[in-house]
């Protein structure tokens, strides 16, 4: 999945539950630029932080990468 449909799949679970994007950051430990970078998709999440943002935002690493057909 491209970084922009990645990004903007983040930024709407995450306003869907509720979170700013200070709240979401500091949960998984990334700066408040980082996570604004990936939600624009102009940066790419390592594996490891794109757990951590689905464990927080209680979805799979699935419903984050691919749209529900």
């Amino acid at each position: 999945m491209d970084n922009k449909r990645m990004g903007m799949r983040v930024r709407a679970f995450r306003k869907l539950k509720g979170y700013t994007q200070q709240e979401l950051a500091d949960s998984v430990g990334i700066s408040l630029a980082v996570l604004g970078a990936v939600e624009r998709g102009n940066r790419r999440l390592e594996d490891q932080i794109l757990n951590k943002i689905a464990d927080f935002l209680e979805v799979t690493v699935e419903e984050l990468a691919h749209p529900a057909p």
